[in-house]
């Protein structure tokens, strides 16, 4: 059984373009032209090494176009390098042109470097070439008169490629000038000072370097804006004279309740001493029984003794006038 020619065209026909896509996938002939024509030298067998290692072709190929139209110098072997250690090539590529054109001096090691310790290496060069401004929070500091100051800086950077590698972020910036801002407010002896020459702190602050150790070159610190705040020199002393009060009357207390411990003590010395004088009352017509008994003491002088108490009892009745009676009787 014969099969219909169109049958055998198409047939033929699917397999051609499966094999020409395989062929292709593998051998990519457009890129190789395309480097070809750009001037860039690479083999195909090398287009098919990058394929078996697991690398994008395009990924090294277009770079590499770009870095040789710009006339960089780079070789093929450093591009594909980097992409295997996960680095971004087109973004490597396109801050050495960036930093060509702008004249500054920046290696491959450098910017591979830089993008392989996850800085975009791109927008450091850009921010080299147009310096970016850092906003700071609003820092609140208290001068030496107690009114609290609130200052609002705008922090002028311009990224240090030498140290972007190991140097400290935008964060370390903003923490350094507010660092800054505090001593300065805090030394000032009065707020009126601050407010009349709000460039004191700028030129305090540019003063101690605090772009060391970090990415950045600070150009210039200008002061946004400065308020008045609370004032915390009077808010603490009254904090101070209100703990003060709360001492006090801790004091007073405690030394009312040992009035009173000791007005309780006094109290039961009292009935004590009270007890012992009527013990030794009791002990009184005893002394008495025991004296008659012994023949000490007789019966009339005992007599003459009850007869004494009772007058001078009745005296010290008769002595005693009331007060009410009295006014009455007038």
């Amino acid at each position: 059984m014969q099969l219909d020619p169109i049958i055998m065209i198409v047939v033929v026909g699917i397999l051609v373009v499966i094999v020409l896509s395989v062929f292709l996938s593998f051998f990519p002939i457009m890129l190789w032209i395309s480097a070809l024509a750009s001037g860039v030298r690479i083999s195909i067998i090398t287009l098919v090494a990058m394929r078996l290692r697991r690398v994008v072709p395009s990924r090294i190929v277009n770079p590499m176009i770009k870095a040789t139209k710009a006339g960089l110098g780079l070789t093929i072997n450093q591009l594909e390098s980097h992409f295997l250690a996960g680095g971004n090539v087109d973004r490597v590529v396109n801050s050495l042109i960036a930093a060509q054109r702008a004249n500054i001096p920046l290696l491959f090691e450098r910017a591979a470097a830089i993008d392989l310790a996850g800085r975009d290496v791109l927008q450091a060069v850009q921010m080299s070439v147009n310096p970016r401004v850092i906003e700071t929070p609003i820092v609140a500091a208290v001068a030496s008169d107690g009114i609290e100051v609130k200052v609002k800086a705008r922090v002028t950077v311009r990224a240090n490629i030498d140290r972007l590698v190991g140097g400290a972020g935008e964060e370390t910036i903003i923490a350094r000038v507010g660092e800054g801002i505090v001593t300065t407010v805090g030394s000032s002896r009065s707020h009126k000072d601050v407010l009349e020459n709000p460039d004191l702190i700028s030129r305090t602050v540019l003063g101690k370097g605090l772009d060391a150790g970090t990415a950045f070159e600070i150009l210039s610190i200008d002061i946004a804006d400065v308020d008045v705040g609370k004032n915390i020199g009077a808010y603490l002393q009254t904090e101070q004279a209100e703990a003060d009060k709360k001492i006090a009357q801790a004091k007073a207390e405690e030394r009312r309740a040992m009035a009173v411990a000791q007005e309780q003590e006094n109290k039961a010395k009292v009935v004590e001493m009270e007890a012992r004088v009527v013990e030794s009352e009791s002990q009184v017509p005893l002394a008495m029984a025991e004296a008659l008994r012994s023949g000490k003491l007789g019966v009339m002088d005992y007599l003459n003794m009850k007869n004494i108490e009772s007058d001078t009892k009745m005296r010290s009745a008769i002595g005693e006038t009331d007060p009410l009676q009295d006014e009455q009787d007038k």
